[in-house]
């Protein structure tokens, strides 16, 4: 069993559901909803939207490892972006100056 599948089933668990009345609300089958569960079924987004949705909890909740604080992971996830975006940035400078640099060897200027 996943991270994933494992939150949603304690989720479920925790309201006193069946597999079967989440299924139901879902518009899938047990069957489907049971290899959620299990993992045997990656979900898509917007599945994951949906059961979110259903458990009245933010999506990042549902794939977290057990214990961890969604909110460090976004935290996380948003200084990684911030540095790869620096990156990017220090990388657009560089190539910036360098087809200027061409541009003055073309025309001489």
């Amino acid at each position: 069993m996943n991270t994933t599948g494992k939150n949603i089933r304690a989720l479920r668990q925790k309201l006193n559901l069946s597999q079967t009345n989440v299924a139901e609300k879902l518009g899938i089958s047990t069957p489907a909803y049971s290899k959620i569960e299990t993992g045997l079924t990656d979900i898509n987004l917007s599945r994951l939207k949906q059961i979110s949705e259903f458990f009245k909890v933010h999506p990042i909740s549902l794939i977290s490892p057990e214990g961890e604080n969604p909110e460090s992971i976004y935290r996380e996830n948003i200084g990684l972006l911030k540095t790869d975006i620096e990156q990017k940035h220090a990388e657009i400078i560089r190539l910036q100056g360098k087809l200027i640099e061409l541009y003055s060897e073309v025309t001489g200027k």
